[in-house]
């Protein structure tokens, strides 16, 4: 007799970190509370994404554009026997499946809402308006636009069912306030992204960055991340043992290659490595930077990277942007987007009162453990989840 509700969280696409790391820290929080869980969803570009850690257990199957897609979408259907359907991200793929299973089993839907999906496309002043002959095209060609699943007509068609779900998350008031649902933001494991656990000197050894005063960002880049700016207030600065180091690069496009063509002299690129690799990395740091620029984008974001060096104790410098001044406290140092002039007063300031940064630093990993683990994601979603269970 089944005794344990299980939960089945459905990403739209394994392929790539979007959605799939959202997933990871809601599965983790709802093992905190003793759920069984699974995740489920489609591989749109052949391999699961390398984010996914090899030990981790997904049932995946392969995407396809329409009309295949439906072949793919019945397998993922057939599969999904969660109590509850964690639909992550209003997308057809996910959403629109997890809509389509509650119609004929009647189990409840939760729709996680971690991006602005829309906002990648113009947002609000995004309009499809083709010709007959366009619109013919994009349906019955076999390449055309509206054969994706992931085209965002089909976006905008699931935000529109937004209030079809029995119960919506989100992790920004951006999206909470354009969305509704209960805030729920990104926890961290701060059991592993412990810094008593790694020692800082030896951990530059280990990565070649003992001689260096290290800008760490631990993650992707991308122009509205802002290294841009943190690069030019290098430029500035022109100090050689200042270096900003990237970790990974970036999967999506060629733009760290440009990065490193312009300013390669700052710049020191780290390959990619397992998540339980990153606090050792991130504690070679002397200051994580997340200078996020301010777009309809990023005001909608929970920057990850944020909580990577508050839980390690480490100075984090980043802008005012959507929700990281409160994510932050008065724990940070903040400027104001696209400014790389106050990006050098801060290092500065960072650097000729680094005992002080680093207490500081301290007082982050406090309010990360207080505000932001996986231990305080458990406890927001533990009465939505009880809301959810049928009687008895």
């Amino acid at each position: 007799m089944k005794t344990q509700l299980k939960i089945s969280l459905l990403v739209w696409n394994l392929s790539t970190n979007d959605g799939f790391i959202r997933a990871s820290l809601l599965k983790s929080a709802l093992e905190k509370l003793g759920y069984e869980t699974e995740i489920l969803g489609f591989i749109f570009n052949k391999n699961l994404s390398a984010a996914i850690p090899s030990d981790t257990k997904v049932f995946a199957i392969e995407g396809a554009n329409y009309p295949r897609f439906f072949q793919a979408a019945k397998k993922v259907l057939k599969h999904i026997d969660g109590d509850i359907i964690y639909a992550i991200k209003p997308q057809i793929a996910s959403f629109g499946i997890a809509l389509l299973k509650s119609l004929y089993s009647r189990k409840p839907v939760i729709l996680d809402i971690d991006d602005w999906e829309l906002s990648w496309h113009g947002g609000d002043n995004w309009r499809y308006c083709p010709t007959l002959k366009q619109l013919a095209r994009d349906l019955l060609k076999s390449d055309g636009a509206l054969r994706s699943p992931y085209h965002p007509l089909y976006v905008k068609w699931m935000e529109g069912l937004v209030n079809h779900a029995d119960a919506v998350t989100v992790h920004t008031k951006f999206l909470q306030q354009r969305f509704g649902g209960m805030l729920v933001p990104n926890g961290k494991d701060t059991s592993l992204f412990d810094p008593a656990r790694c020692n800082t000197d030896s951990s530059r050894s280990r990565y070649n960055l003992s001689q260096y005063r290290i800008l760490m960002f631990p993650g992707a880049p991308r122009p509205y991340k802002g290294l841009e700016d943190v690069l030019i207030a290098l430029d500035k600065i022109n100090q050689p043992d200042l270096k900003l180091v990237i970790i990974g690069g970036s999967p999506y496009d060629d733009y760290d290659q440009q990065l490193q063509q312009r300013w390669g002299r700052w710049i020191i690129k780290l390959p990619k490595y397992p998540v339980d690799a990153m606090p050792d990395l991130v504690a070679a740091a002397h200051i994580v930077v997340v200078p996020q620029r301010d777009t309809p984008e990023t005001r909608a974001q929970f920057p990850l990277k944020l909580t990577d060096g508050m839980a390690m104790a480490k100075p984090v410098l980043s802008t005012r942007v959507g929700d990281i001044p409160e994510i932050l406290g008065d724990t940070g140092y903040l400027v104001e987007p696209s400014c790389p002039e106050q990006i050098v007063k801060q290092i500065r300031l960072i650097f000729e009162n680094l005992e002080s940064a680093n207490q500081r630093g301290i007082k982050a990993r406090q309010r990360c453990v207080e505000k932001y683990s996986i231990e305080v994601m458990a406890s927001k979603l533990a009465p939505l989840i009880t809301s959810l269970q049928a009687p008895g």
